[in-house]
């Protein structure tokens, strides 16, 4: 099933969504041309996913984000579209290639005012961000190194109320996560993360398959 799914049936129907509901959009395939001439590793959500994104975003009326892991700023654009004029995206990036190219994608799209990238390591930044009486935050995207992905979700948890939204990319792993014990390091972790989600008393959480060139997944979680 796997395989099905990750071979060209599972291509073909991403692309069958992605013409249907996810039309061309200038600024978003300037931000990918951008990522690719920076020689940036393609591992940006697909934009079937970015839409997802912003959707979830729109849905939960979210006027504090915090994006972990900002890559290109390809999915900052999209949950920054979902922000009301008021609204506040905090985007942490350690990186600072890659956050020179999401600071232009930023100007580019016109979001600048919305998005404040903080250059750094996520963690110490989301430390220093409780330490300095930050948030409570609306809405958490972790999309970073995935052995962080636990130790994220607790400092998520700390800078969260009740309804503020959690999802996290890259939770499938092209099925690897459901073996007990999978061969691969990342995966192990992940599987990890899967389960520290069901077992939090205080979250709710459901995993949504995503098609794209191999299986995977982003979970949605909603703190009660």
């Amino acid at each position: 099933m796997v395989d099905s799914l990750s071979g060209g049936i599972g291509r073909q129907v991403d692309t069958y969504i992605q013409n249907l509901f996810n039309p061309s959009d200038p600024v978003l395939e300037n931000a990918l041309a951008e990522l690719e001439n920076a020689g940036l590793p393609p591992i940006n959500v697909s934009p079937n996913e970015g839409k997802l994104l912003y959707l979830l975003a729109s849905i939960s009326g979210a006027r504090t984000m915090v994006e972990i892991g900002t890559l290109a700023g390809y999915s900052s654009i999209w949950l920054a579209r979902a922000l009301p004029p008021e609204g506040k995206l905090i985007t942490l990036e350690i990186d600072p290639k890659h956050a020179a190219v999401a600071r232009h994608n930023f100007e580019v799209a016109g979001l600048s005012a919305k998005i404040e990238l903080r250059l750094g390591s996520a963690l110490e930044s989301l430390k220093a961000m409780q330490e300095a009486g930050e948030g409570p935050f609306d809405l958490f995207f972790i999309d970073a190194n995935k052995g962080g992905y636990e130790a994220y979700l607790d400092l998520a948890l700390q800078l969260s109320h009740p309804g503020t939204l959690i999802l996290a990319d890259n939770v499938v792993r092209n099925g690897e996560v459901i073996h007990s014990n999978p061969a691969n390091g990342t995966s192990q972790a992940i599987r990890r993360f899967n389960y520290k989600l069901a077992n939090t008393p205080n979250l709710e959480s459901i995993i949504l398959p995503i098609i794209r060139d191999k299986l995977d997944g982003i979970s949605i979680s909603i703190v009660r």
